[in-house]
């Protein structure tokens, strides 16, 4: 996957976070979709610095840290 695939845009951004609000929802699977959209958001926000990587590795904790049950535990 080449950078220029994730150039920054600024429409792209605004409407995975658009759906990300309208997918969350008081159920747990529904904010792990939200946030997971959200950071997906963040390839193509210029304001970020991130890479589809971070991205993953970031995804794979939010999964696990819901699968334990949350932070604290």
């Amino acid at each position: 996957m080449s950078d220029d695939e994730f150039e920054p845009d600024s429409e792209r951004v605004a409407l995975l976070r658009e759906i990300a609000d309208d997918v969350r929802g008081d159920s747990s699977e529904s904010k792990q979709l939200a946030n997971i959209l959200y950071r997906t958001s963040d390839l193509y926000d210029e304001a970020e610095d991130t890479s589809p990587e971070e991205i993953v590795r970031n995804v794979k904790f939010i999964l696990e840290v819901t699968e334990r049950g949350g932070l604290g535990r």
